[in-house]
């Protein structure tokens, strides 16, 4: 059980001696397990953006505490860090403040240890015209895409980067299904398909309600087979002349493992990356035109609930750790989200990513697609997908 008080306080201005443009407000935070409680105070305002730990993992024996405590003991502590700004405090504080904005700056001292010691970017290929679609299969291989030259290639650990397939239907976005077989956003026909082999592919999506797809980008699979992709529109120079948007939104579509076509979210701007939790229970959406990732619940029927805010980012292409960190690329960075939405890394690339993955063996190899190029990173964390 959680149990969270929050007060919040708007421009308070008098007490904080802020300027007026900007506003403040306190947070407390209770968390309740078996044992005791954990208290923690933090100070967010637009100036330091950041965190000010006022008493840290203070235990509290949970039978002794009664609401009408909790309540007093939140009460007194807003006091006391108000009360702060206007007294001998004051200097402490805006120190403590300083500390920590220098902390989050220079970020990967106190960031969780995701990359390896050491570790940087290898460039592992070059000379593409745009890389895109990463996608590990469960040797830990990655295929990726040159789409504009119509070729998918795969990268193995030990042996480096071949030619896989020249032929792909242009495809973008890609994913292994849980047999292990390669499927596709192939928008030079504007549908979902399937390679069973590198001679032979099936049409798993094609249309919705009787009109083409606007041009699928990205997709991810579920643990029962359930397909997800984002249909945005990109208006392609190799499309026939007078080919038009024919979708009336830019949606994100979901296939079931009994081939059940379902329009899933219909008020973005221009979705594009997306991927999902391993226990099939949470999906992550971008809608890169609009700069927001949202987080929401998948339902038993494949349906989405729940739509949450959780990054201020668009993403072009998406992918999770085993910690269940979220990690995005958008304007020349990978950035680095935790489960609560916090931003934790950000990883510069030689290119501007435009999608990821994680590759080899133990799955530990970061894997970048980034315009003519791609990359790896070595990383404590394994991928899970």
């Amino acid at each position: 059980m959680r149990l969270i008080i929050e007060i919040a306080i708007d421009h308070v201005l008098q007490a904080t001696r802020l300027p007026d443009k900007f506003s403040s407000f306190f947070r407390m935070c209770i968390t309740l397990n078996n044992k005791h409680f954990k208290l923690q105070i933090r100070y967010i305002n637009p100036v330091y953006i950041c965190t000010a730990r006022i008493i840290k993992d203070q235990e509290f024996n949970s039978k002794n505490i009664t609401m009408k405590q909790l309540i007093l003991i939140s009460v007194f502590f807003t006091f006391f860090v108000l009360s702060g700004k206007t007294t001998g405090i004051e200097k402490k504080n805006r120190e403590m403040q300083a500390k920590n904005n220098m902390e989050i700056q220079s970020g990967m001292e106190e960031l969780p240890d995701i990359v390896a010691e050491n570790a940087k970017i290898e460039k592992v290929g070059s000379g593409y015209s745009f890389t895109e679609g990463p996608a590990v299969n469960a040797a830990g291989i990655v295929y990726f895409t040159d789409q504009p030259n119509d070729r998918i290639y795969r990268w193995d650990e030990k042996e480096g980067i071949s030619l896989w397939l020249e032929g792909t239907e242009r495809s973008n976005g890609m994913f292994f299904d849980p047999n292990d077989r390669l499927v596709a956003c192939a928008d030079e026909h504007n549908r979902i398909i399937l390679f069973e082999s590198r001679e032979e592919r099936k049409v798993l999506f094609e249309d919705f309600e009787g009109s083409h797809l606007n041009g699928p980008n990205d997709l991810w699979i579920a643990p029962d087979g359930g397909i997800y992709f984002t249909d945005p529109y990109y208006h392609r120079n190799y499309w026939q002349e007078g080919h038009t948007e024919s979708q009336d939104t830019r949606g994100v579509y979901y296939l079931s493992p009994e081939k059940e076509k379902t329009r899933v979210v219909s008020d973005y701007v221009q979705p594009n990356g997306l991927v999902g939790t391993p226990d099939g229970k949470t999906l992550y959406v971008a809608d890169i035109n609009d700069r927001k990732i949202w987080k929401y619940d998948i339902e038993a029927d494949g349906t989405l609930s729940n739509k949450t805010f959780f990054a201020p980012k668009g993403s072009d292409g998406m992918t999770i750790d085993e910690r269940g960190n979220v990690y995005l690329t958008m304007m020349g960075k990978v950035w680095v989200y935790s489960p609560e939405g916090e931003l934790i890394h950000e990883i510069e690339v030689p290119e501007s990513p435009s999608n990821l993955c994680f590759g080899g063996k133990e799955k530990k190899t970061l894997f970048i697609t980034a315009r003519t190029s791609v990359y790896t990173l070595a990383m404590n964390v394994k991928g899970v997908d």
